[in-house]
């Protein structure tokens, strides 16, 4: 009946209670139980991709748990207000539920009241507040991580808030790093309620502070929070001095060095010595935001391709309605433009005088004409090596940080990369051109086994030497939803034929 098939089966003890304890005997462990020694290095890879969805449905189940556990434990049985014992302002993290549920909960966990009320907290939100995040968790779609972020930006949001912004962001989120994550959700809570995003940003910048926080023997945390913006300038003016210190020769690392450039703008502000340095910012608005037109998440776009003259008039009648005498570039800075389509991917960069010039004078070919050929469009390929100013700052734009899954690092600090090396064939255009840290670029120059391919609209997808592929997209690229056709009626029978007549 089954001839030629075999099965195999193997029983094996594992974490089975064997009566009374046996001097020196303890349960099998997971790793003397499975082969791993045996395995290939992409076995390796992939059971290390189930670990962390097992580890997810844990989290999930944990989260159930907990909840289940509050349950049994209601606010009913605590002092009531003005009986004897009663607490002031004590309340649990999850709705209903006494107030020395968190002891408890962190005397079973073992964990101290704080990392307790937190669990307590997140395992409530996840579950009443998130269900279609728990899902995702529990189905070991989403790691925990990814899940804590929707926690901490939507744990707090107003009612009907989480169920708009969810759908939009839980499709993309394992695919994004946790910074464009919470800053995508971010975006996607201030489309939906500008005004409790607002009076949130304005209670935490109220709140703004200088924290010490010790960490290893003789070190110590110096944390400040500030205003998005002002922090981003800090941060970008200290990079820029440390790196000023490892050009100099400076052979320290360069966290060290920006510690160190830290601490001198602090305690030396007087020193003069120091060179000038321009702190650099990015401010990315969809056009529709600013001008308050369409709501929701559309970028700013000039109607599809090609940009033609018509297209570059519209879009500076709406730059110039913005504010008094047009959108211009800040005292001692500079502005660019970037121009997408309805999908956000990137069509091309440009500055204010370069808009103008193209505009007014329209089309090459046909000056006098609305002929509808693109004016401007990415910069061109070029036959050498080296990338030119337009392609770098269509590239820099694009991408914003270094690309390689995970990592944050800025664009002012990556390298430009031929995603297909240009000693073997690959073209110094930007669809073969993405930023890359100096890490990443060596890792992908020099570690065997990796394979990084560019999509024309920018995504990159990049393999493991164990066979694991992890994509990242450009940070205003939104995912297109593709709805398959509906299969077309069967026609109707044709009709029988007539008998003859006979």
């Amino acid at each position: 009946m089954f001839e030629g098939f075999g099965v195999g089966l193997t029983v094996t003890q594992l974490g089975v209670d064997r009566g009374p304890a046996v001097p020196g005997a303890r349960a099998s462990r997971l790793s003397e139980v499975l082969p791993v020694e045996a395995w290939s290095d992409g076995e390796k890879a992939f059971e290390l991709t189930r670990i962390q969805r097992f580890r997810a449905m844990l989290d999930a189940y944990e989260a159930v748990v907990v909840v289940g556990l509050a349950a049994d434990r209601p606010d009913a049985l605590d002092p009531q207000p003005g009986d004897r014992g009663a607490g002031v302002n004590a309340r649990s993290p999850i709705p209903g539920t006494s107030e020395f549920f968190v002891d408890e909960l962190a005397a079973v966990t073992n964990s101290s009241a704080r990392m307790a009320g937190r669990l307590a907290e997140q395992s409530w939100v996840l579950i009443e507040r998130l269900p279609a995040v728990w899902a995702a968790l529990a189905d070991g779609e989403l790691d925990t991580a990814r899940a804590r972020v929707f926690v901490d930006v939507l744990g707090s949001t107003g009612a009907g808030v989480p169920e708009a912004v969810v759908p939009l962001v839980l499709p993309e989120a394992a695919g994004l790093s946790l910074g464009r994550l919470r800053a995508r959700l971010l975006k996607a809570v201030l489309a939906v309620d500008e005004e409790f995003a607002e009076q949130v940003r304005a209670a935490a910048q109220a709140q703004t502070d200088v924290r010490l926080y010790p960490t290893l023997p003789g070190m110590s945390e110096l944390a400040t929070e500030l205003p998005a913006p002002v922090a981003a300038a800090c941060w970008t003016t200290i990079d820029q001095l440390a790196w000023l210190r490892k050009v100099d020769g400076d052979p320290r690392p360069i966290g060290q060095l920006r510690a160190l450039t830290h601490a001198d703008l602090i305690l030396r502000p007087w020193d003069d010595s120091r060179p000038p340095v321009t702190a650099v910012l990015t401010v990315t608005a969809p056009l529709p935001s600013l001008t308050g037109g369409a709501a929701g998440l559309e970028p700013g776009e000039v109607n599809g391709r090609p940009i033609t003259a018509a297209h570059l008039r519209e879009l500076l009648t709406q730059l110039d309605a913005l504010c008094p005498g047009g959108l211009q570039a800040p005292t001692g800075g500079s502005l660019q433009v970037a121009v997408t389509d309805g999908d956000g991917a990137l069509l091309a960069t440009t500055g204010r005088r370069e808009l103008e010039r193209i505009a007014r004078h329209g089309c090459p070919e046909h000056p006098q004409a609305s002929c509808g050929c693109a004016v401007l469009d990415r910069p061109p390929p070029v036959d050498r090596y080296l990338p030119t100013p337009a392609q770098r700052r269509f590239s820099e734009t694009r991408d914003r940080t270094c690309r390689h899954p995970g990592c944050g690092q800025p664009v002012a600090r990556v390298d430009l990369d031929h995603v297909v090396p240009y000693g073997d064939g690959g073209e110094t255009d930007c669809d073969n051109l993405c930023c890359l840290c100096r890490r990443h670029h060596r890792l992908k120059t020099h570690a065997p086994g990796w394979r990084f391919v560019l999509t024309p609209r920018g995504v990159l997808r990049v393999t493991t030497p164990s066979g694991i592929t992890r994509t990242t997209r450009p940070p205003g690229l939104r995912d297109r939803i593709e709805q398959r056709a509906l299969p077309a009626p069967p026609p109707p029978p044709a009709p029988p034929d007539e008998p003859p007549p006979f």
